[in-house]
């Protein structure tokens, strides 16, 4: 059976083979299970059934923060209040009216299950302990444009352990690298109508820095997540979802 290139070969321009969707997720060392989590608040003198009245300040943080970032910015937290509300949908819209420059295109707020922690005390034992527990929290979805990786977002929860959620399209990041390099290029949607020079894009989508997106990553974490600073921790990333 013919391949697809193989049947309409006289209609294509050219095939190129990138990354797509690409999901990275952030977690913070020692918060991410409850024995850790256990560990940091009874080294800090905190009790832990005080772990909510811990947790508390850094979900105002990030809220002042995202409001302030919107205030800044001249645009407002949209609240996503049923789920088939589109967040793609949403964004592409403001998109047609601000256009693709770098720099924060939107955030959207919506309640959704986060993980957390709750303090137990078992009586045979005597002693109490943290459990992994299913809570819900506001999260922010921080869109932005990122002149290297094109169109991104990242997913912060208001509650600890701040587990975070970061994507980018690896089409977006290929189009940055063609503009960096003087070769002309067309996108439709998500993909290549035309490049100027195919085997140069080729590879160029071949390379790949991990060192980059870390830096990136760190950056945008920073800048959207206060509780990082205040907490003196940093996320460590790790791909989640990767398309090809």
């Amino acid at each position: 059976m013919a391949t697809l290139v193989e049947r309409y070969a006289d209609r294509i321009l050219g095939v190129i083979s990138c990354y797509d969707r690409v999901i990275v997720r952030g977690r913070i060392c020692g918060f991410d299970y409850a024995k850790g989590m256990e560990s940091y608040l009874r080294a800090r003198k905190v009790r832990l059934f005080d772990f909510p009245n811990f947790a508390m300040p850094y979900r105002e943080a990030i809220r002042e923060n995202a409001e302030e970032l919107a205030r800044t910015h001249g645009i407002e937290v949209q609240f996503i209040r049923h789920h088939d509300e589109r967040k793609e949908q949403l964004v592409a819209g403001i998109l047609d009216k601000r256009g693709e420059e770098p720099g924060l295109v939107a955030i959207l707020s919506a309640m959704e299950t986060c993980n957390s922690y709750k303090a137990r005390f078992d009586k045979k034992t005597g002693r109490t302990s943290l459990r992994p527990e299913r809570a819900r929290c506001l999260h922010y979805y921080f869109y932005f444009i990122d002149e290297a990786l094109g169109l991104c977002f990242l997913r912060i929860p208001t509650w600890c352990p701040f587990t975070a959620q970061a994507y980018f399209n690896g089409h977006n990041l290929l189009a940055a690298k063609l503009r960096k390099e003087g070769i002309a290029c067309r996108m439709l949607d998500n993909a290549f109508t035309h490049i100027d020079d195919w085997e140069a894009a080729q590879k160029l989508a071949d390379e790949s820095d991990s060192r980059l997106l870390h830096t990136k990553l760190d950056h945008y974490a920073r800048m959207f997540c206060p509780a990082l600073e205040a907490l003196g921790v940093t996320y460590q990333w790790h791909l989640a979802q990767v398309e090809y």
